[in-house]
């Protein structure tokens, strides 16, 4: 199966300061949660879904606010797809919350910083169904979408993926050469 990414990103002129968090997660959880129920009515394949975060002094707020969307609701519903209340791992001990790490981190360069490298590699793999795109949400200033669209070529762009094969030949020699030594 393919790698799918939900995320948000927030512009904070966009709103009060104190509704970021909640909006972005909301965002998230909705779109995450609708993927998951498409999955169930197109192919009759009852998954539900995980939320890991990396630990945060945001546990107990977003704790709090996944048991609001799954009760109360939200403006299209209820989160009902959910297996389990958000879980927090420390990265350190997860490479799946590392990798997530990394998204984030790609995704904050290419608004934050003009670096659209990372984010590049990572626009793929955003959620879309029948050619719409439901993984990413934005709420940028008209400002912020003129200027990424204008951004130069960058200076040092990434090399090129190695082929998939290849990759494998590089990791046998290296660990062949590394046990002559």
């Amino acid at each position: 199966m393919k790698l799918r990414v939900f995320a948000s990103v927030i512009e904070k002129s966009t709103m009060d300061s104190d509704e970021v968090l909640t909006k972005s997660f909301e965002n998230v959880a909705v779109q995450f949660d609708q993927y998951l129920a498409n999955i169930y009515q197109t192919r009759r394949d009852p998954q539900r879904g995980l939320v890991i975060f990396d630990k945060t002094t945001y546990e107990e707020k977003l704790q709090a606010l996944s048991a609001f969307l799954k009760h109360r609701g939200h403006s299209l519903g209820k989160l009902r797809n959910f297996s389990e209340v958000p879980l927090f791992l420390d990265s350190k001990a997860s490479r799946l919350i590392q990798m997530a790490d990394l998204i984030a981190y790609w995704i904050f360069r290419y608004f934050q910083s003009n670096d659209d490298r990372g984010y590049r590699l990572i626009e793929p793999y955003f959620h879309t169904n029948k050619g719409v795109q439901h993984g990413f949400i934005e709420m940028v200033t008209p400002a912020c979408e003129q200027r990424l669209a204008n951004l130069p070529a960058q200076a040092y762009p990434f090399p090129r993926p190695t082929p998939a094969g290849h990759a494998a030949n590089i990791a046998i020699d290296a660990g062949a050469s590394a046990s002559n030594s």
